[in-house]
């Protein structure tokens, strides 16, 4: 989501909801999520994907993309070019780092770029940018919008952002083939906006539903993970029924806060233990991932804690600890410029509206980077033995590491849409990649792996 919510207000939602109050339909939820199947661990998109045999033991890397429209998308694949053209030493060899990510958590915006790197791979380096990043998905969705069959479509506005999707970008991919790319793991997450937590598009969630995820949509993942309320429906879940007694105990089937929980996590558990009331929550409306988490972070930090912290969580997905942990944050909030404080003139009720959000998102932002910097060395000592130590790096990439004060105010401007300028995209990755490279704990974490950035 990023903020403002109603930045774009004259040019979609007003229309949007005339359009709603116009027509004599109302809309309902499409239903795509199976009941689940009788198939084996392999088919499963879960937490256990983060390890694979063919990523070194020697690093653990968590990428999390935040929210911010194509804003958000653009800055994260700049990071992904960096660490493509970032070489290290692991396992006595020189790697990639781009090929040794572990996991990549994401929201909103920054799902789209998440998505089609977990797909294609190396290919989003060809083809993202004029499939996405350039395209003028705003405009398209806002003649979408204007189409006479909307009006009469008991669909509603979001199976029309799927549609376009399906069809510019993701090309109807299921989480089956993403199963298939054996990549990093990623953790699509939107808001369960019935509990006011977040939900992840993984296996064990699913799993809690009675549903498969292999065969659902990418696309529809990913339109969940950005859909704005009020400009998009909610992408809907059934919670369906019939799974208890045919599948072993899942990730989080009749999880328990830890004894150490706090009320964050309690409310956690209890969203996740809610799923199976299945009377009364038979219908899953998911929105915006930023709502919950706008940088993506707290999906790690949840899963993480819930198993009962760092140690306990390796051993249940069969990990073992690596002597060097890093956690990349790539934030594309903003700090933007109002008139408000040039004048005495009360402000607009969309002004109030994207001051409001913008404070409320900054706070939570501020305390989760807190939370994650002193989770993420509390994680390190856990791990540690007395025949190995485990290093521990906290990335922060955002726009406040643009030293210029007038560049900084320049990218702090750029609106939350998905419908930027040539020069705007060009120079978000421009910054992706130079904020990583220039990050002096990104520095140190190349380094100590015994090698120099050029």
């Amino acid at each position: 989501m990023e903020t403002p919510l109603f930045r774009n207000l004259r040019f979609i939602v007003l229309p949007a909801l005339s359009l709603q109050l116009l027509s004599a339909c109302a809309s309902y939820g499409v239903i795509s999520n199976q009941p689940i199947a009788d198939v084996g661990p392999s088919a499963r998109y879960a937490i256990n994907q983060a390890v694979h045999s063919s990523r070194s033991n020697e690093v653990i890397m968590v990428l999390a993309f935040s929210g911010g429209g194509t804003r958000a998308a653009a800055l994260a694949y700049g990071v992904l070019e960096a660490m493509r053209d970032t070489s290290v030493n692991l396992d006595g060899q020189s790697q990639r780092l781009l090929d040794e990510i572990d996991v990549i958590s994401s929201v909103s915006g920054g799902s789209f770029t998440a998505a089609y790197y977990g797909l294609h791979g190396d290919g989003i380096f060809t083809d993202f940018e004029n499939n996405f990043l350039r395209s003028d998905v705003s405009g398209e969705l806002m003649s979408g919008l204007l189409d006479p069959e909307l009006w009469v479509s008991t669909g509603g506005r979001t199976e029309m952002a799927v549609d376009y999707y399906e069809e510019k970008v993701f090309r109807g991919a299921t989480f089956a083939d993403l199963q298939r790319r054996e990549g990093p793991l990623l953790v699509i997450n939107a808001t369960d906006l019935g509990r006011g937590m977040r939900f992840s598009f993984l296996q064990d969630y699913f799993d809690l539903l009675c549903s498969d995820l292999s065969s659902y949509q990418v696309a529809r993942a990913v339109a969940a993970s950005s859909a704005v309320p009020l400009l998009f429906h909610p992408v809907v879940l059934k919670n369906h029924t019939g799974c208890n007694n045919a599948r072993a105990q899942t990730e989080f089937e009749g999880v328990r806060p830890p004894a150490t929980s706090s009320p964050q996590l309690s409310h956690v558990v209890d969203g996740l233990n809610s799923y199976a009331q299945k009377d009364q929550r038979q219908y899953i409306h998911l929105v915006d991932g930023g709502i919950t988490d706008n940088l993506g972070l707290l999906a790690i930090y949840e899963m993480v804690e819930i198993a009962g912290g760092a140690k306990s969580f390796l051993d249940s997905i069969g990990g073992v600890p690596a002597p060097r942990i890093i956690m990349i944050s790539v934030n594309a909030s903003t700090t933007p410029q109002y008139d408000i404080e040039l004048t005495n003139e009360n402000p607009s009720v969309e002004d109030t509206i994207n001051l409001v959000t913008d404070a409320q998102i900054h706070r939570t932002n501020v305390a989760t980077m807190e939370l994650m910097h002193n989770s993420i060395r509390r994680w390190s000592s856990e791990l540690a033995t007395t025949e190995q130590s485990v290093d521990s790096y906290f990335v922060e990439i955002d726009f406040n590491g643009i030293p210029e004060a007038e560049r900084r105010r320049y990218f702090n401007q750029i609106p939350t849409n998905y419908s930027l300028t040539e020069a705007q995209v060009d120079d978000l990755i421009a910054a992706g990649r130079e904020l990583l490279v220039s990050n002096t704990e990104f520095q140190r974490f190349i380094r100590d792996l015994g090698k120099d950035l050029q």
